[in-house]
This record gives C-alpha cells, sequence and structure tokens, in this order.
C-alpha cells in the first residue's frame, strides 16, 4: 500500500478498505512496520516493533471487529500483552515480560486491531513529557526540538508521525489529553470504570487514572470506547452502558448546549497567549454553532487539591517501586531510578495510611464543588495545557536537587487544567482546534458531566466538521519525502 495513502486514512477508514478487500491486513502490517523504519530514528517513539506477533495473530483469524486489520501499538505502562516486553520508562522494569494479556489488550485484540509496536513512556508515567533516561526523548513530529508530551508521549508521536492510525495510552493526570494536544490528535479520557484495568489493577491511583487511547478522529475515539468499554470480572466500579452506540452519536447533532469556558486556571499560572486565543476561538466557534457560551469556571482550593494529587501519586510511586523491586530483584536507587522519581519514591514511602485517606477525602470535596459547576453546564472548554509544547528538557526527571512536592509543582504549573477531572472522574476529550503562528498544534480540552461520553461525542463531532483537522501534516511525517 502507499504510504501516502495509509497515512490519509483514519483507523475506520484503513478498516473499511479492508472489509471491502482493497487491501489485506499483512499489507497494512507491512506498511506500517515500514513507517516505523522510515521515522522512527528521528521521532524515538517506537520501542519495539513486533512484525512476527503481526503477522501471527493474522494468519490465526483476525476477529470480525470494527477495526479488523488496523495496525496498532501499546504503550509500554500498565497494559499487558502476552510476552511482549513491558519496560515502563524505567531502568527497574527494564526487561519485565508480562505472561498474559490484560483485559484491555484482550479487548483490543477482540475489536480487530494488529499490535505491531510498543511505544515510550517516561519513567512510570510521573511526567507530562515523555523523556527517560533509559531511552532518551521522544521528539514532537510538528517541532523535533520540543517535547510530544506525556506520559502517552510515544504513542501520540506515533499517531502523528503516519506510524498507526490509532495506538493505546492512559491517563492519571492528562496523559492522553496532553499529548493528544502537544501533536494535533484526538485524545479522550473517558469516565472513570469507563475502560477495564483488570486483572492486575483496579481504581489505579486511587481512581485518577484510566486506560483508553489516541487516535486521529472524532469516530475512531467513539467506534473504539463502543469496542472496549465496560466493566471486567470483579471490578469494583460499574457504569451504565450508552444509550446507543457512541459511534452513532458523532454526527448526531447536540442540540444547543450550555458550555463554560475559562483560559485562566486555579493555580494562576500564566498561560501562553496563543492557548488563550485557542480557547476564545473555540468559544466563538461554539456560539457561531448555537450554543450558549459562558465564561465561568469551577471554584475549588487549588494548594489543597495539589497537596491530595502529590499523596497519591508519590503513594502510587512508592508501591510500583516496591512491587517492581520484588519482581526483578533489583534495588531502588540511583542506578535504578531517575532523580526525581527516586525522590517520590522516598516522600510516598513516608506517606501513612491517614495521609492517603485524607487526599482521597479531599478529592471527594473538590468532586462535589465541580459536580456543583456542572449541574449548570453540559461542558466546559479550556486549554489543554498552559503552554505550546515545551522545549526538551524544561521537565527533566534526572534534575538534581528537586524535591517531590518542588516537581508535582512544576508538572501541573504545565498542565494545571487536566487534573481536575482525572480526581472527578469526568470526561474530558482534547481536539487539535488550533494552530500558534508558528504551525505547532493546540489542543482544546473540553469536559462533560461524569458518564456523559455521548454529549462530549456529539460536541467533539460537530466541531470536527466545522473545523476540520485531517489534512495537517507535521514535519516528520512517515510520508513526507526524507
Amino acid at each position: 500500500m502507499a504510504m501516502d495513502d495509509y497515512t490519509r486514512c483514519d483507523g475506520l477508514g484503513l478498516a473499511g478498505l479492508v472489509a471491502r478487500r482493497e487491501v489485506s491486513p499483512q499489507e497494512l502490517l507491512d506498511t506500517a512496520l515500514a513507517a516505523a523504519a522510515t521515522i522512527n530514528p528521528e521521532l524515538n517513539a517506537i520501542l519495539q516493533t513486533l512484525p512476527e506477533a503481526g503477522r501471527a495473530a493474522i494468519a490465526a483469524g483476525l476477529p470480525a471487529g470494527p477495526f479488523q486489520g488496523v495496525p496498532f501499538a501499546i504503550k509500554e505502562l500498565v497494559l499487558h500483552a502476552r510476552g511482549v516486553r513491558c519496560d515502563m520508562g524505567s531502568r527497574l522494569a527494564q526487561g519485565f515480560v508480562p505472561d498474559a494479556d490484560t483485559e484491555l489488550m484482550a479487548r483490543f485484540r477482540k475489536a480487530g486491531l494488529v499490535l505491531c509496536a510498543t511505544t515510550q513512556s517516561p519513567e512510570l508515567g510521573y511526567n507530562p513529557t515523555t523523556e527517560c533516561a533509559l531511552y532518551g526523548p521522544v521528539r514532537n513530529p510538528w517541532e523535533p526540538t520540543r517535547s510530544a508530551g506525556g506520559s502517552s508521549g510515544g504513542s501520540a508521536a506515533a499517531v502523528a508521525a503516519g506510524i498507526v492510525p490509532v495506538a493505546h495510552a492512559n491517563d492519571g493526570g492528562g496523559s492522553i489529553r496532553i499529548p493528544a494536544g502537544c501533536n494535533g490528535l484526538v485524545g479522550l479520557k473517558p469516565t472513570r470504570d469507563r475502560t477495564p484495568q483488570g486483572p492486575d489493577y483496579a481504581d489505579l491511583l486511587c481512581g485518577l487514572a484510566i486506560e483508553f487511547a489516541v487516535t486521529k478522529s472524532v469516530r475512531d475515539s467513539a467506534a473504539l470506547l463502543d469496542a472496549v468499554a465496560g466493566a471486567d470480572i470483579g471490578a469494583p466500579g460499574m457504569l451504565p452502558g450508552p444509550v446507543r452506540p457512541y459511534r452513532e452519536e458523532v454526527n448526531t447533532p447536540p442540540g444547543r448546549l450550555r458550555i463554560a469556558f475559562s483560559a485562566t486556571p486555579a493555580s494562576g499560572a500564566a498561560i501562553d497567549p496563543e492557548c488563550v486565543r485557542a480557547v476564545a476561538e473555540t468559544a466563538q466557534l461554539l456560539e457561531d454553532l448555537g450554543h450558549t457560551v459562558v465564561e465561568d469556571a469551577p471554584r475549588f482550593d487549588w494548594e489543597a487539591f495539589l497537596a491530595s494529587i502529590h499523596v497519591i501519586w508519590t503513594g502510587y510511586t512508592a508501591s510500583a517501586v516496591q512491587g517492581l523491586a520484588a519482581a526483578t530483584g533489583r534495588t531502588p536507587g540511583p542506578d535504578t531510578l531517575e532523580v526525581v522519581t527516586l525522590a517520590c519514591y522516598e516522600e510516598g514511602r513516608r506517606h501513612s495510611a491517614i495521609d492517603l485517606l485524607a487526599a482521597m477525602a479531599h478529592g471527594n470535596t473538590v468532586s462535589r464543588q465541580a459536580g456543583v459547576f456542572f449541574s449548570g453546564y453540559d461542558a466546559f472548554v479550556t486549554p489543554t495545557v498552559s503552554q505550546l509544547p515545551a522545549p526538551l528538557g524544561t521537565l527533566d526527571q534526572n534534575r538534581a536537587g528537586m524535591s517531590a512536592m518542588d516537581w508535582t509543582r512544576q508538572l501541573f504549573t504545565y498542565v494545571p487544567f487536566t487534573p481536575l477531572f482525572n480526581t472527578t472522574g469526568q470526561p474530558a476529550i482534547s481536539l487539535p482546534l488550533a494552530e500558534s503562528a508558528s504551525g505547532l498544534p493546540i489542543g482544546v480540552q473540553i469536559a462533560g458531566r461524569f458518564g456523559d461520553e455521548a454529549t462530549l461525542f456529539r460536541l467533539a463531532g460537530q466541531l470536527e466538521a466545522a473545523r476540520p483537522w485531517a489534512d495537517r501534516r507535521p514535519r516528520l511525517h512517515a510520508a513526507r519525502p526524507r
């Protein structure tokens, strides 16, 4: 298949070609592997290509799912694929090979996706950029001196550069939405408990984290959520299913919605004027589309919120490090962990059960405050990230002398808008609705009410039709002449 034709399709577009027998799954796999060979040496997004696994899956017969035959990559964090190395961006975990698929991986396979690669994560996912010491930085395909975002930066860069049309990602503070925003993609964080985490996890990060994907199009995100949503056996939470398939919502008019917007974070952090402009232009577009648009934002105590997130994240880091040390026989320390990760591990070990319960209780307080706010609005629009994609090295996990709290504060100064919805569990999506004067993508985040992905998909579909992005291509791209 011609590379240009391959990269112009989203996942459903490629699946349609397979269904019509215009292309075979093997041809798509070969094209994806060729794309990785062409562009990844400059991009550094892909850690492993898996040609034999892909060919074996095709030979065994692919399920007749909505993405039958579509090449797919997974992030090396949380999700497990049987027999596929998962380093988690860390020397401590390097060489870890799971012996079974997690439930979500099984559902990705059932959807017809063909696993062909793994992608980079920063160490244990604790960074909104992807620049681990173990493998080096993932470069933004739009501007290689800048970050691809994180922690799912490898997946986002791989999709933006045309290697695969869909890639697994996860989000505990913005890690689907941030790299989607930095790379000009669609990044949905579903409602808490919408997608499975078992059997290895449940309520990961005390409910802050969720698994899903980054995609090129709203319809791909909707169809993929249709394919993988739902509680797995033994899950602690279960949501009602949608009234109709999410895929159908994308082309359904949303009606006249009441929408709030703000480019002023509760943290008081400075926001790049181009990110402010992106939100203002989106608000105007929404008004032009017939919605009632009001400048407003949830009110909550940012410092107390930050402190609660910090306790949960450092506690998770300590637990993860201890588990990996037991599994690998390695000792946590400067030889196995990056400087800031080690500081977070050590601080997390000092927190008590009382500290953790207090942090979770504060999360409940913030969720109730946000719930009151959303009782008056159908959606809330913000920048995805406070700045344009950061220059590489800005968020360095090997920075000497930085305390764990200083690290958390630096991270959430860069991304003050995304973590609220990890705490509340609400769905939120980043859409590539704007560009900077220099041509960098700017993501706009839209959050919805708890459990209401349907409204988000209707609104996102309307915005995609009004301001399409499918023809944009970054500087580093598999179909561009080298």
